[in-house]
């Protein structure tokens, strides 16, 4: 057993009733369906529709707009019960983008396309990377071309969560002149439209279940009016926006996917024997267990605190930088250590440390390369 954590304002008992609500319906609508979905490649779209009428899916999004209008908190509670089980950040994306149209979207974007965000009638995804242009938003090159009353779009995007399975994307697109203050958000309505194609389903080290796909687009035409706030030039800007809550979307899941890999460390070393004694009989095991155990703690106080100040409106990016790297290089060492402790049994697939150990290595990876995060963490360490 862990120790017992802080307890922060926002960890009361509607939240924690709230947590348990969550856990039953995945455990109920998307825990059976797992090993399905990774063989395929993809969560079909239609399954976050449970998730929708019951509210999980934009906890956060105001009653105006469709949602329930919970905190921050309530979404990374989702995520927090998701990732505890294997299932995929795809929610986690569909947030962001939400958030997107909700901070920055005209009130006619916000009430064409927010309720149905919420209800799950609509997946988001964010067409952002492209093959030349990764952490490097400026160098993006898809282009949007006004036409009269339409942009023409062209180009093509990689590495894009829900690329295959999303009907709504909010697509990074260079209207003007080269670096940030050319760049602007169109947000598109994928289904039957012309020159807008999906390429390949990438196959990747781990996360199976979730879809990540090569789009193009050749002349696509989008009506002006699905400029993202109605004003070119703002969309590097409105990317950054969500800088804070974006990177606790990846370390919420760090954390509990470190504590699943210990829990499941434990059980596993309590009945293994080896020698003539179990394996958590052994010092070396016994020392390991507990260096995890200590991150798992120390990670998800750290995590708690940031989420608390997220709420309070305290946390800065330097912070959420530093949450996001920190707990993500946590979350692969310890499914690694926890990974050793199985021996041979952990590198098999069926076993759920080994795939905790796939999925984790993409954490460091996306959302920002920790390597960026460091950099911008130390801007502000040197600049005082």
């Amino acid at each position: 057993m862990l120790p017992r954590l802080l307890q922060h304002p926002w960890m009361d008992a509607e939240i924690e009733s709230f947590r348990e609500q969550v856990r039953r319906c995945v455990a109920d609508k998307l825990v059976p369906q797992l090993d399905t979905w990774r063989r395929q490649g993809f969560i079909p779209r239609e399954t976050w529709r449970a998730l929708g009428v019951l509210g999980f899916l934009l906890p956060e999004m105001p009653e105006a707009y469709g949602g329930p209008g919970a905190t921050l908190a309530y979404q990374l509670v989702v995520q927090d019960e998701l990732a505890r089980v294997e299932v995929p950040a795809n929610t986690a994306v569909h947030s962001i983008a939400a958030h997107y149209i909700l901070d920055y979207g005209t009130e006619e974007q916000k009430q064409r396309w927010l309720p149905r965000l919420a209800s799950g009638e609509m997946l988001a995804g964010i067409a952002m990377t492209e093959p030349g242009a990764g952490s490097d938003l400026k160098a993006i090159r898809t282009r949007a071309r006004l036409d009269g009353d339409h942009y023409v779009v062209d180009g093509a995007k990689t590495f894009i969560t829900n690329g295959f399975t999303a009907n709504l994307l909010v697509v990074v697109v260079r209207t003007g002149e080269a670096g940030a203050k050319g760049v602007s958000l169109l947000v598109l309505e994928t289904e039957n439209l012309p020159g807008f194609s999906v390429g390949r389903r990438l196959e990747k080290l781990g996360q199976h279940a979730s879809d990540t796909a090569e789009l193009s687009f050749d002349g696509v035409r989008v009506p002006a009016s699905q400029l993202l706030g109605g004003v070119e030039g703002q969309g590097f800007v409105q990317l950054m926006s969500q800088l804070t809550y974006e990177r606790l979307l990846l370390a919420v899941p760090a954390a509990a996917v470190i504590e699943r890999a210990v829990e499941l460390t434990v059980e596993y070393t309590k009945n293994r024997k080896a020698f003539g004694q179990a394996l958590s009989d052994f010092q070396n095991t016994r020392f390991k267990l507990a260096e995890c155990a200590t991150l798992a703690h120390v990670v998800r106080s750290f995590v708690n605190d940031c989420i608390q100040r997220q709420l309070d409106g305290t946390l800065d990016n330097e912070a959420a930088y530093m949450a996001k790297w920190w707990c993500s290089e946590q979350q692969c060492k310890v499914t690694d250590e926890c990974l050793q402790l199985f021996g041979g049994y952990g590198y098999m697939a069926e076993y759920p440390i080994a795939r905790l150990y796939a999925d984790a290595r993409v954490q460091r990876i996306y959302g920002g390369a920790n390597e960026i995060m460091k950099d911008l963490i130390a801007r502000k360490v040197v600049a005082g």
